[in-house]
């Protein structure tokens, strides 16, 4: 991966793509249209983004026939269904397989779109305009589309690279500060697993964070965005290092689907399944008892729960673990922490082990 400016690239071959990063980037047309291989193009986002951006984008893109569909904002929508709409209009307008497909919003809008992208005349390009935070340090980059299933969240989608990465940090002016914290849980989860220089920074600099510090902000894009590009580009499939990158979504995934979609916000339930985690890893013998508050406090700091709900029994997270891709034979395969800074890849920890955590973690505090 190389890095000139503001501007990365996810070295993948012939479908390497650029990620860039810096503030007023909406109001560059360019990144947009020199991206973009045909005359048409339909522009998917949401109900809550439509009315901040939407025109900002269509109005950069004189002289392409585009469309526009806005869906309904959260994750409960993230369904076949919505991905069923996006065909809907693609094909209600005749697209071709060389029309492009803009994801314009947060992590639902870009893995429902990328999926429909993957899928649609067996792909079509797309880019990401990623507009949350989670999504612009995690969900945008890395190629990976899909939607979530009653009994499972992302079980059904395609690795699916887009043209390019447009990231334009003045959106997060717009965004919730509940929002803001959800996606700082993933910028502290690459701390976790491999950067830890990112992660004492995250110490020393959480509250510029949540004052959104467009500097700081800035930073912790590209850290997190240059962390993401490395591992996808050595690992684009998650056949091996890629799946470090699920730090704490095993549990976390459980409390989403369990809880109901959208009742956890993502990295809200990412935060809670770190902390698990971390628990694990202490109980091998890992992280000391000392590792363990490091890792909750700047979670705590970060506005972000730590603690599993109470409503989520030890067998009802063993069920839903049981629905996880990095899962073989029926055993729960996890990625836990051999020290800050440095992740397992994948392994099966005994079932005594893992049910004392999620039988004991958070009982008491």
């Amino acid at each position: 991966m190389v890095k000139s400016m503001s501007v990365m690239q996810v070295e993948l071959g012939d479908r390497s793509y650029p990620i860039y990063v810096e503030s007023g980037n909406l109001k560059q047309a360019d990144l947009l249209a020199r991206h973009i291989k045909s005359k048409q193009v339909i522009v998917v986002t949401n109900e809550t983004i439509a009315p901040l951006y939407l025109k900002q984008v269509v109005d950069g893109l004189q002289g392409f026939c585009i469309e526009q569909l806005v869906l309904p904002d959260g994750e409960q929508y993230k369904t076949l269904e919505l991905v069923n709409t996006i065909f809907d209009a693609l094909l209600s307008k005749k697209f071709s397989r060389n029309a492009t497909l803009i994801a314009l919003g947060g992590g639902v809008i870009g893995d429902i779109s990328g999926f429909a992208a993957a899928c649609y005349q067996r792909g079509i390009p797309f880019i990401q305009i990623p507009t949350t935070l989670l999504a612009q340090v995690d969900s945008s980059v890395g190629g990976k589309t899909g939607v979530n299933h009653a009994l499972g969240k992302n079980m059904i989608g395609a690795f699916y690279q887009p043209q390019s990465v447009v990231i334009d940090v003045d959106v997060l002016d717009t965004l919730d500060d509940r929002q803001l914290t959800a996606g700082i849980a993933e910028v502290i989860k690459y701390g976790l697993i491999r950067d830890l220089a990112l992660f004492e920074w995250l110490e020393h600099n959480m509250e510029k964070l949540l004052a959104r510090d467009k500097e700081a902000l800035t930073y912790i894009i590209e850290r997190s965005c240059q962390n993401k590009a490395e591992i996808v580009a050595t690992d684009e499939k998650e056949a091996g290092i890629r799946a470090i990158l699920n730090l704490g979504h095993t549990f976390g995934h459980a409390i989403e689907t369990g809880m109901g979609y959208g009742v956890y916000l993502h990295g809200e339930a990412v935060a809670i399944g770190t902390c698990q985690a971390a628990d694990l890893s202490r109980r091998l013998g890992w992280l000391s008892d000392a590792d363990v508050k490091r890792i909750e406090a700047i979670f705590k700091r970060a506005l972000l729960p730590i603690l599993p709900p109470e409503s989520l029994a030890a067998q009802q997270f063993i069920d839903l673990m049981t629905v996880d891709k990095k899962n073989v034979d029926g055993d729960i395969r996890l990625i836990l922490l051999k020290k800050i800074g440095e992740a397992s890849l994948p392994m099966a920890v005994e079932r005594a082990l893992l049910l004392e955590t999620l039988n004991e973690y958070g009982h008491g505090k």
